[in-house]
């Protein structure tokens, strides 16, 4: 989804020389397999956006896969990026790399300063490595490495899949799925009390875009809209959207996860970016893609 989003954005904006290979032909994992790659293309900027992510249920699932497997890809692309010169790499991060209980909004300067939400807890680690690692390399070598902190994505090309998705385009399958099968309810987990924030990929890739132009200090910045709403609002939003008439079943057995997750965004605008899509803009274009994908896999 982030991937495919800021390539749109690059082709908008005039580039057209860009280096392609999907996770079957690279396994960033492999240390091997990316220092033949660096070594082959030589990159001049590389936006390091891949990583394992998921929900609350696969990073409590695959706690071993999600910490190796981001420790893995970061180190060997930031390393290689090191090595073969690289003019600008951007790392991108998440959200969860604040303190559970952090002060809201969650200001840059709170990272490592109290524990972390345990159900994502190893993806977090994870992420606070790869900012400290990018930190490093330019303390050290000089490396122009930066941090981007996104808060929860949604759009074009995201994971519908209901056991690794996050919760957005979890309850867009979910209401998709019950409206067309005349569905009495449609069971949502948790209390629907926790707020989030939601950004459209394509605002994702315009700020990343100004931002690999525009900013270079070793401090991580955080992209968001500064705006956020509750699990339920989310919820009844996505059932308008939707058209799916029935009732919503909250099941208070499920984690509700971190209470609040609204990112200060005060120095993104300070640096001069916006966002522009409004959540109920974004909701209705995903939900018609999905609703046209599920037509034509159906």
């Amino acid at each position: 989804m982030v991937g495919s989003a800021i390539h749109r954005k690059l082709q908008a904006e005039g580039y057209d020389h860009f280096v392609f290979r999907k996770s079957s032909e690279l396994d960033l994992r492999s240390q091997k397999a990316v220092e033949d790659f660096f070594a082959t293309e030589k990159p001049d900027y590389v936006f390091l956006a891949a990583a394992k992510v998921g929900g609350i249920h696969a990073n409590n699932v695959y706690r071993g896969e999600f910490l190796y497997d981001n420790l893995m890809i970061q180190n060997n692309v930031i390393h290689q990026a090191y090595l073969t010169g690289v003019k600008k790499l951007m790392f991108l991060g998440s959200s969860c790399i604040y303190p559970k209980l952090a002060p809201q909004p969650l200001k840059e300067e709170y990272l490592l300063t109290g524990l972390l939400e345990p159900t994502n807890e190893p993806y977090a680690i994870a992420k606070i490595a790869g900012i400290k690692m990018c930190e490093a390399y330019r303390s050290q070598y000089g490396c122009n490495f930066i941090s981007v902190m996104p808060t929860n994505l949604y759009g074009p090309n995201d994971n519908y899949d209901l056991h690794n998705s996050h919760v957005l385009p979890a309850l867009i399958r979910k209401f998709h799925e019950a409206k067309l099968n005349d569905a009495p309810s449609v069971e949502v987990w948790g209390s629907g009390t926790p707020k989030r924030e939601f950004l459209h990929a394509d605002d994702l890739a315009d700020a990343c875009y100004f931002l690999m132009l525009h900013y270079n200090q070793p401090e991580l910045i955080n992209i968001g809209t500064g705006e956020d709403l509750s699990i339920r609002e989310l919820a009844e939003l996505v059932k308008a959207t939707t058209g799916f008439e029935g009732e919503i079943s909250w099941n208070t057995s499920k984690p509700d996860g971190t209470p609040r997750k609204l990112m200060d965004v005060s120095e993104l605008h300070r640096q001069g970016w916006r966002h522009r899509i409004t959540l109920e803009e974004g909701l209705k274009g995903v939900c018609q893609e999905y609703a046209g994908k599920a037509e034509v896999n159906s």
